[in-house]
């Protein structure tokens, strides 16, 4: 599908939100297994989003806040959205959390890539995905299973919406993740450069620099 993208932020007013909830899916999953404080929220973008920053807004639900129905994510031009998700380390993906709709506004066809943050709709449509995940129209919390093997390593994530149940728009009122997490980990580098460093610069400001460039190889 072609993206002009030069959006028109459609008036809000007009969108019913679904406010009947399933709280069957209420019990909690293993707290250990959800990523939300590692997501690097500041960073995240989304194309094709009606208004600014509604793909982050979404994120940032934690799991207490995902049957509200405000803020919620719109498409703008046409039914697609992409959403790029950095991470502050190195994320096993297990799952992708989602709520969005039982109506025709509820994407379908889910396209994820790993570790690609050059992609717009042009290339996410011609490139292979990492793996394509079905949503159901449902209002409850679902649940998608990834391919562990493929998502080992994982910096960030591309949510490609690519489709939806026929409405001219898609809603999604909230994303989550489950996994494991590392922070990368930059502490011995940072060590070795201080003990490195630092004696260098004060020797440097003695004026004795050479002797500091020796100590470089300590």
């Amino acid at each position: 599908m072609s993206h002009a993208h030069e959006h028109s932020h459609r008036e809000q007013g007009g969108h019913g939100h679904d406010h009947g909830h399933d709280h069957a899916d209420d019990a909690e999953p293993a707290l250990q297994s959800l990523i939300w404080k590692q997501i690097d929220f500041d960073n995240i973008r989304c194309l094709n989003e009606s208004e600014t920053d509604a793909g982050r807004k979404v994120v940032e639900k934690t799991w207490q806040q995902r049957l509200e129905p405000q803020p919620e994510l719109l498409s703008d031009a046409d039914e697609q959205l992409l959403l790029f998700l950095p991470f502050a380390g190195v994320l096993k993906l297990h799952s992708i959390l989602i709520r969005s709709s039982e109506s025709s506004s509820s994407p379908r066809t889910l396209k994820l890539y790993h570790n690609r943050d050059d992609l717009d709709f042009s290339t996410a449509s011609d490139l292979s995905p990492t793996q394509s995940l079905h949503v159901s129209q449902t209002n409850d919390v679902q649940e998608l299973p990834v391919k562990r093997t493929a998502f080992g390593n994982v910096y960030n994530l591309s949510m490609f919406v690519e489709d939806n149940y026929g409405d001219n728009v898609s809603r999604i009122y909230w994303i989550g993740f489950k996994g494991e997490f590392r922070e990368l980990n930059r502490e011995p580098v940072e060590v070795l450069y201080e003990k490195a460093a630092n004696p260098k610069d004060h020797e440097l400001i003695a004026g004795v620099g050479q002797k500091g460039a020796n100590r470089q190889g300590i």
